[in-house]
């Protein structure tokens, strides 16, 4: 461009304006298009011809990648930090994701610690950089691991297998373990592992998928378990279809993977020789991934939350889990083709859908999302272990996890034939929390209140009577199954030291009308027999249902508990003399040896 001095300072703007247009109208004059940088880079790409600048940040990045180790990952990420400043943030993540990518799809077994080292510092980058870089590295690491995947099916049905020489690569493999850590920490969701999964489910259970889903469970089985439960159980359900009923067809390894996936949906955790090392390099690198959190600016504190679908189709559909990318899905007529999809004869699950119990919730009364959330949890557990667990996850405030206790006692109380699952399940929180045991007590007070004791609780308790009523579930009425059931569950309860007999100080047993009466004979007998079970005793209706076993040392640990409180003890001495009078068997001795320690415990001998 041709212009002296002044007219440059006259008119700057004129100035710019023509050279910014200058290159592409001189193109346009000669016949030619237009062509964007971005796509005259791709073209010198396809070309072979590479850039000094981008051959110069490709050896910065493998010096720092050559160089990183657990000792100074810290620095490789900062170095990493400081090339993002100098150079542009889409060149600097392209290049890392391939020069990452090459080097774990190896055709040889990676060991664990190398592929731990690289998912950290993928995380770390994550957190630091922003989700649009773990966005851009797990895309490219799904195609890659199809790409590979693809290959080997073809090899695997095409007539040029593989021979004994030639063992069969191992990319996919490794490729899998690094999605597995990079879910250990916290760069992907579970949702994404699941999909992998059932991938590999889908069609025939060859011994290179065993291997992959191997990998899988030995390296994230227990996250796995601990954020989805449910959908473990019908990975495990579906692997059980695919097994063919012969059981000596199996190889050994599809053996143990059925051993290790049945283990893992159970809670039963056995660690691996092997994997001793790989397993406390997470840890080591959790634990600089959490420094770094508290030392740092984090960009992004959450997951990716992102399925095998979205990514496949990111290219045609758009990226809907970056801000700003364009989308071209729309979710109501996907549902729709969905529905339509759908063969009207499909069998209905297994398991409730959480819609239905839902449902569920608000027909049993449950009028807050904290109580649905509970209830869901109760209702879909595969046992006590697994609802206390799912409990701990929905992170309730102290005071949202007393509403755990009422919902249970509203759910066992509703049941038509108790249920000692609601019992197993408090008992369990108890251990864990001793705010548990105080909100036991309350829900004690208020439900011998319903059943018209209106004393109890004393007076501060009776001047917010009506608060009470609002936090409970309005039952007008105590039905004889209800009253039973909640009985049943407190004798368990005060048996196994949930709660100790301190929570009867403010009943008044000289008093109490013939509902109450009813519910504590029945508490008592529960009690006296469950203090020789190792399991809930379910009913007492028959005097063959009760135990055989006459073991004074839990009957004397329990009832030395509520001696130390002088007026529960005179109460109890004066209920149990009342009640147990004229009682045969297990009952007459048990009640004898409660009351000889009640007395033993005050030290003196009450004349009642």
């Amino acid at each position: 461009m041709d212009g002296s001095d002044h007219a440059d300072q006259v008119k700057p703007s004129t100035n710019e304006s023509i050279s910014a247009v200058s290159s592409p109208t001189t193109t346009v004059a000669n016949g030619s298009k237009y062509v964007p940088p971005h796509l005259r880079r791709q073209a010198a790409a396809e070309e072979g011809q590479t850039s000094e600048a981008q051959i110069k940040l490709t050896k910065q990045l493998k010096g720092l990648l050559n160089r990183m180790s657990e000792q100074n990952i810290a620095s490789i990420v900062d170095g990493v930090e400081e090339i993002y400043r100098n150079n542009r943030r889409h060149d600097v993540t392209e290049t890392l994701t391939k020069l990452i990518i090459d080097g774990i799809s190896s055709h040889s077994m990676l060991l664990d610690q190398y592929v731990v080292l690289h998912a950290a510092f993928v995380s770390a980058l994550h957190k630091l950089i922003g989700i649009e870089f773990a966005a851009f590295f797990v895309q490219h690491v799904v195609a890659s691991y199809d790409t590979h995947f693809a290959a080997l099916k073809d090899t695997a049905t095409s007539a040029t297998a593989p021979s004994d020489d030639e063992p069969i690569g191992k990319e996919c493999s490794n490729l899998v373990v690094l999605l597995s850590e990079l879910y250990n920490f916290q760069v992907i969701a579970s949702i994404l592992m699941y999909d992998v999964i059932r991938a590999l489910l889908d069609g025939d259970l060859t011994e290179f998928k065993v291997e992959l889903l191997l990998k899988v469970t030995r390296n994230s089985g227990q996250q796995l378990r601990q954020d989805d439960p449910t959908a473990l159980k019908s990975i495990v359900q579906i692997v059980h279809s695919k097994l063919p009923s012969d059981a000596n067809a199996l190889s050994s390894r599809t053996r143990f993977m059925v051993e290790t996936l049945g283990n893992l949906k159970n809670n039963k955790i056995k660690k691996a020789a092997g994997q001793t090392a790989g397993n406390e390099a997470v840890e080591r690198m959790k634990k600089f991934l959490s420094g770094l959190s508290k030392k740092r600016h984090v960009m992004s504190h959450e997951p990716l939350r992102v399925s095998l679908d979205d990514l496949r189709s990111a290219e045609t559909k758009g990226k809907w889990w970056l801000v700003g990318a364009a989308w071209g899905g729309d979710p109501l007529v996907e549902r729709q083709q969905e529905a339509h999809a759908q063969p009207a004869d499909a069998p209905p699950p297994d398991a409730p859908s959480e819609n239905a119990l839902l449902k569920l919730a608000k027909k049993q009364g449950m009028n807050t999302d904290i109580r649905r959330s509970i209830f869901v949890v109760l209702m879909s557990a595969d046992d006590y272990v697994d609802a206390c667990e799912r409990l701990s996850q929905l992170k309730l405030t102290e005071v949202q996890q007393r509403e755990i206790i009422r919902v249970i006692l509203h759910c066992c109380g509703n049941e038509k034939q108790y249920n000692p699952y609601y019992a197993l399940v408090v008992q369990q929180l108890c251990r864990l929390s001793h705010s548990h045991k105080i909100t036991l007590q309350f829900c004690l007070w208020d439900f011998l209140r319903d059943m018209g004791e209106s004393t109890v609780g004393g007076a501060e308790i009776l001047k917010n009577l009506s608060e009470d009523d609002r936090a409970g579930f309005n039952v007008k009425s105590i039905s004889t199954t209800r009253m039973r059931n909640v009985a049943r569950a407190y004798g368990w309860w005060l048996a196994k030291d949930a709660c100790t007999l301190a929570i009867l100080k403010p009943v008044d047993f000289t008093v109490l009308k013939p509902q109450a009466q009813a519910f504590m004979r029945e508490m008592f007998i529960h009690l006296l027999a469950n203090t020789q079970l190792s399991t809930p005793l379910l009913s007492s209706e028959r005097p063959e249902d009760l135990p055989k076993s006459r073991n004074k040392g839990p009957l004397e640990e329990v009832f030395l508990k509520g001696a130390k409180i002088q007026a529960v003890a005179l109460g109890l001495v004066y209920f149990l003399q009342t009640t147990f009078k004229g009682e045969e068997g297990f009952l007459k001795w048990a009640s004898q040896v409660a009351l000889d320690t009640l007395r033993t415990g005050m030290e003196v001998v009450p004349v009642i």
